[in-house]
């Protein structure tokens, strides 16, 4: 639940605030998010209800210490939020924060709003800034006392609380007039950079709209503001096409898809009668990359004959303008929401944006609404472990106005007893808390603070000995005087690098100065501790310790010197042995008793244990482990695969070769190279390899409880897997496929992921097998061309038609095993599926209705949650795009399923939030239209230096 939390509160206060919060969240709504919403009157006096939209506003008396409450001559009509108004003072060195908790990773609606409302003789128009966390939101410029100025963001919060601050004033006072919080359902307003990027609101409107009136909640449950297209703004929807007329519905509209804009809005359009619709508006802090959102529903009734198709010819963009939208047939039929997303595009400042018909239409073009948001790059927030080692002194002290600073410590302007550098993220270097009559024991989470170069510290009451700050080798000044200090003097101050100043006079500090601390290269003051002393002076002759050293010195070097000859000539001898004696297999009692028989592999030395790449068993042991290949259990993209028992007791999988495989001497040695190097606990180990009597052989650790295919097809009468098992297996399968894509280098493509090549171990835990089709990317290409294969029903079919050949090639076979999980069914069946034919068909045509239920095991049904398994169904859909861009990357595939275990472990809020928008429609009427209108180009650019995925338009 988000919620403020009360800055700089003395513990009282806090106490009463949370609970003034709590009674007021806690108001039955008429829709449960309500509960979720914050809605703050910033220099409000009492808390009250909003006359027009019924939503509860609290006061921030009680959640801001700083600044003035200030009545507004001229408020916005009869509103009660902005009748006041918080002044802040005017100081550039200063910020002011509120703390908006959230829930991590989930996306929420951030508006500050602020109207000025009087001007008088003395007063300027204020120009301040408005910071979200270290990320510049805004510069608010006042130009018009009357006006309400809204500043609008969308985010995934990236942690447990957001801050909201107010800086920088270059003219009049700072203000702000509301701060508002909402939380948004499940996947609504994502993107593909979101934890690079937030989404500044550029613009929101509602078109046809009746009135000026801007449509909010409680017609819109999320409360985002719709500017109606008849307010009158300079630049705002000018340039109007002739012939564009207004139009309206009072019927139903079926708004079920990821953004979910209100009925309301969708029950209003303009349509172009003359084949035309056209628009142009300012767009604030552009140009940039953006993300638009266009929403139509066919709300005229339509001839048999006639026809509405429409494509967009302003701005032009040559891949996609040719797209055709046809509202009816994208919209599955009339008064149905069809919501293309213009996932990135680069738009100017004056953006003007036009559609027109087609010719084998019958009608001009419409629109409902239109969204538009700019990506802002995500600043980076001072480093974590040094904001944990400030919060420890600030907990020393918590009703002091010091300790209650907000935001980030060093952005926009850092806090007044700290310094911070110039680094991305930003470092602490200095602590300045003289004097501040702190108590207690110094934080020993000081030693995390790495690049801290100042130290100040005296002047309070600190007890117990100096903290480990060994760690510390930029500190140069520290102060620790007159404080109630004990113990000893730690010898390691004297091995910091750049320590320059030390005093630690004035405390009970005992033992010994170390020397080194007392050559004059450290200014120290240690007066008045009665306890602490300079070492005694040595009896022994400077020199003659130092012949005595330089001996010992001499002696370990010719005894380290002779051992390093030993060692070398032993292990020459060694290795000479090893190259004519066959390995030993880890763990197992039997040694090869031939050498490989292929030349590419023997030049190479790939059968040497002390290469560690693989070890070599001959085939007498293969078929005496195997009784002479009696029991098959399988067959991969190499050949057959037989169930052995090696003598030590290690249960084996034996891959044959097929005889008819091609190129094989190459193939093998390649795949033994590859297969030996890869390790980890989701990809099934190697443990050996045979190469006689043109017989080629890669030898397994045995998997216990079979193929995924089993478990899901199988004709056994196995035990059903549950939903949390499904969703473990996908999630193991997942990162062992991500390790190929990231975490080999260079980089593996599967090229022939399916449920066969998952395998499950005795405790049902998943490893991906069977790397006989694998493929090393090039490590300076984005594509390799290769001939195409793979499974039928899992084949990418982009791969298939132009043979290009990347990691979106194993995410599109993913996807359809993670259906399988969900439905039951194999990947292609006439019976299942009927003229579809594939599971990919099938289930993109129910999701799209918003029916996951019918694809669903019937096993699954009644035992999993719906919000869980519409978590991975969404995802899965993602993978199957047709476009390989379009489609997710493996590490954001396991977040899914992370986030669908989540949900399936406990009961998740944004759950409720989906069933009381959906009202009687059910957990089933979910509509996803994951099909974009406009195709878009994710590839990543570092140019601007972010570490993360940035957003690039053609």
């Amino acid at each position: 639940m988000g919620f403020v939390s009360c800055l700089g509160s003395a513990p009282s206060m806090a106490i009463y605030c949370h609970f003034l919060l709590l009674s007021l969240l806690l108001v039955p709504p008429s829709l449960s998010q309500v509960s979720e919403f914050v809605s703050i009157d910033c220099g409000g006096t009492t808390n009250h209800t909003d006359s027009r939209t019924g939503l509860q506003w609290v006061s921030d008396s009680n959640l801001m210490r700083t600044g003035n409450s200030v009545s507004i001559q001229n408020p916005d009509g009869n509103l009660e939020q902005y009748k006041r108004r918080r002044d802040f003072p005017i100081d550039s060195n200063k910020k002011y924060c509120y703390n908006l908790a959230t829930r991590e990773r989930r996306r929420y609606l951030i508006r500050a709003t602020f109207q000025y409302g009087n001007l008088g003789n003395q007063d300027a128009y204020p120009k301040f800034d408005l910071y979200l966390d270290a990320t510049k939101w805004s510069t608010v410029t006042i130009t018009d006392a009357s006006r309400v100025y809204v500043n609008e963001m969308i985010i995934r919060a990236p942690s447990g609380s957001v801050d909201v601050c107010i800086c920088c004033a270059s003219t009049g006072s700072p203000f702000i007039s509301t701060l508002e919080l909402r939380p948004f359902n499940l996947s609504m307003y994502a993107t593909d950079f979101e934890g690079d990027f937030f989404l500044k609101v550029a613009a929101r409107v509602n078109f046809g709209a009746p009135t000026k009136d801007a449509i909010r909640y409680p017609d819109d449950p999320y409360d985002r503001i719709w500017d109606s297209d008849l307010v009158k703004r300079q630049n705002f929807l000018v340039g109007e096409a002739g012939g564009t007329i207004r139009i309206n519905t009072t019927k139903d509209i079926w708004v079920g898809t990821r953004e979910y804009p209100p009925v309301k809005v969708m029950q209003t359009a303009v349509v172009g009668t003359e084949g035309t619709l056209s628009y142009r508006l300012n767009l604030e802090d552009f140009p940039a990359n953006a993300r638009a959102y266009a929403y139509f529903a066919e709300i005229e009734e339509l001839g048999d004959y006639e026809t509405r198709k429409f494509k967009l010819t302003q701005p032009y963009f040559p891949d996609y303008s040719n797209a055709v939208v046809n509202i009816v047939e994208n919209g599955n039929g009339s008064y149905s929401l069809y919501e293309p997303s213009y996932m990135n595009v680069s738009l100017d400042f004056v953006l003007s944006f036009a559609f027109a018909k087609t010719r084998d239409s019958t009608r001009g073009p419409l629109l409902n609404a239109l969204e538009i948001s700019k990506y802002l790059q995500i600043a980076a927030k001072t480093d974590d472990q040094d904001v944990t080692v400030l919060n420890a002194f600030r907990s020393l002290s918590p009703g002091s106005p010091w300790a209650n600073e907000g935001g980030d410590p060093c952005i926009p302007t850092h806090w007044e007893w700290v310094t911070c550098g110039k680094t991305s993220p930003p470092r602490i270097t200095k602590i300045s808390l003289s004097g501040k009559n702190l108590k207690g024991e110094i934080p020993p989470e000081i030693y995390h603070i790495r690049e801290l170069e100042e130290l100040w510290l005296d002047g309070n009451s600190f007890t117990g000995s100096i903290p480990d700050i060994s760690n510390l080798v930029n500190l140069r000044i520290m102060h620790l005087e007159s404080n109630k200090l004990t113990g000893s003097l730690p010898k390691y101050l004297a091995s910091l690098p750049n320590l320059h100043e030390l005093y630690i006079q004035n405390n009970s500090l005992t033992g010994t100065i170390p020397p080194t601390l007392l050559t004059g290269k450290v200014i120290i003051n240690y007066e008045h501790n009665p306890g602490l002393h300079k070492e005694a002076k040595k009896k022994m002759h400077f020199k003659l310790v130092l012949g005595i050293s330089i001996g010992i010195l001499a002696a370990l070097l010719l005894l380290l010197l002779g051992s390093l000859v030993y060692l070398l000539h032993h292990r020459r001898k060694n290795t000479i042995q090893k190259t004519n004696e066959p390995a030993k297999i880890p763990g197992s009692s039997f040694r090869a008793s031939a050498k490989p028989s292929t030349a590419y592999s023997v030049s190479r030395g790939w059968h040497l244990t002390e290469d560690g790449i693989s070890y070599y068993i001959s085939l007498s042991k293969i078929e005496e482990a195997t009784k002479n290949f009696s029991k098959k259990i399988g067959r991969g993209s190499f050949g057959t695969v037989y169930y052995g028992q090696m003598e030590d007791g290690k249960e084996v999988a034996v891959k044959i070769m097929a005889d008819s495989c091609t190129n094989l001497n190459q193939q093998f040695v390649t795949e033994v190279a590859l297969l030996s190097r890869i390790h980890h606990r989701n990809l099934v180990p190697l443990i050996g390899y045979c190469e006689e009597q043109n017989q080629r052989i890669l030898i397994y650790e045995y998997m216990h409880n079979g193929t995924l295919r089993d478990h899901i097809h199988g004709s056994v009468n196995q035990k059903r897997l549950d939903w949390l098992a499904r969703l473990r297996i996908a999630e193991d399968a997942a990162k062992g496929l991500d390790y190929l894509h990231t975490g080999c280098n260079p980089s593996i493509i599967h090229r022939d992921v399916k449920t066969t090549n998952i395998l499950l171990d005795i405790n049902m835990r998943a490893k991906v097998s069977d790397f006989g089709l694998s493929r090393q990317a090039e490590e300076d290409l984005t594509h390799v061309s290769s001939v195409a294969r793979g499974t039928v029903g899992y084949l990418d079919p982009e791969y298939y038609a132009n043979q290009q050949l990347t990691e979106k090639s194993d995410v599109y076979s993913f996807g359809v095993v993670l259906l399988e999980l969900i439905s039951g069914k194999k990947p292609v069946s006439a019976e299942d599926f009927g003229s579809e034919l594939n599971i990919v068909h099938w289930a993109r045509a129910l999701i799209r209705k918003g029916d996951v239920m019918s694809i669903m095991d019937p096993f699954l049904i009644g035992n999993a949650k719906i919000e869980s398994v519409w978590r991975v169904a969404e995802v899965a859909i993602q993978c199957v795009e047709l476009r390989s861009v379009s489609r997710p990357k493996m590490q954001e595939i396991i977040l899914a399923i992370q986030e669908a275990g989540k949900i399936e472990k406990g009961v998740d809020e944004s759950q409720k939030l989906m069933q009381s928008v959906d009202g009687s429609k059910g957990q089933s009427s979910r509509k996803t239209l994951l099909t974009s209108f406009l195709e878009i180009d994710q590839s990543p650019d570092f140019s601007n230096g972010s570490s993360g995925l940035v957003p690039s338009a053609r």
